[in-house]
């Protein structure tokens, strides 16, 4: 039944906060669409795995307008769709070979990718696929090549917040994490280094910023994550400032930053 006030009725209290079906699409997005549709996706020179079925990825695919500077389908993926596709079988037996399949695929077909993430839909999250050891093992076999499993699947919550909250911890525990053990980011500091935090791009207002930033005498050394790349996320720790525009997406890592780096925003 729909969830609406009827008339003689005092109660007033909001009713659509509630979780979002598993399978059923909603207006409101889920935690899926908070990962791979505003914060991982638009970050060009990843390719995004919507890993589930295919409607999740359509449904989410080429709305936004993350503009973005490089050439598609060779160092630039945001409006390309990549989906594991999963058919009932999948369900049943299991999508982590699937997973191993794709993943061969796009290292076959798009070499020159930095990296690839792994946006979890409701069905992995629901027979337990282990998408964390795959990517383990993927990124061992290609030589250390950076493969995020990211666990947002929808039903995880109500809207798409949660799912900005997920992708947030998501760099900090496979971006952030990895850096420091290998030595990155490797890069010449100044005094004047900032990055743009939580600007999607969306019709080129992060480069707009970016210019009014720079005539100031800053540098910005990273834009998360519209037009953004993986090495700006690395790179972002040895800011001096973080400038934070979408509070509500990227407050986590922000205050992360802030604890462990010291950086201020």
């Amino acid at each position: 039944a729909p969830h609406v006030h009827q008339a003689g009725k005092s109660d007033c209290g909001v009713k659509s906060n509630i979780k979002s079906i598993p399978g059923v699409m909603t207006i409101r997005g889920c935690a899926y669409a908070g990962s791979k549709g505003v914060v991982w996706g638009p970050i060009k020179d990843m390719v995004h795995i919507s890993h589930g079925p295919v409607g999740c990825g359509q449904y989410s695919w080429g709305s936004r307008r993350n503009y973005y500077v490089g050439t598609t389908g060779i160092d630039s993926f945001v409006t390309l769709q990549f989906t594991s596709d999963f058919q009932e079988k999948d369900i049943v037996f299991g999508g982590d070979k699937k997973l191993d399949k794709i993943l061969d695929e796009i290292q076959e077909l798009f070499p020159l990718n930095n990296g690839i993430t792994i946006q979890s839909e409701c069905p992995v999250g629901l027979i337990g696929d282990d998408i964390e050891a795959v990517s383990r093992a993927k990124s061992k076999e290609y030589g250390g090549k950076t493969i995020v499993p990211v666990r947002c699947e929808g039903f995880r919550g109500v809207s798409q917040s949660l799912g900005h909250h997920i992708a947030n911890d998501a760099v900090r525990d496979w971006i952030f994490g990895h850096i420091e053990a290998e030595g990155k980011p490797k890069f010449e500091p100044t005094p004047y280094d900032v990055a743009i935090i939580g600007d999607y791009n969306i019709g080129g207002d992060a480069w707009s910023s970016r210019i009014l930033l720079e005539e100031m005498g800053l540098r910005v050394i990273a834009q998360w994550s519209g037009d953004g790349s993986l090495a700006e996320l690395e790179a972002t720790p040895k800011a001096k400032l973080n400038i934070l525009h979408c509070y509500r997406s990227m407050n986590y890592i922000s205050r992360h930053m802030e604890e462990k780096f010291g950086i201020p925003l």
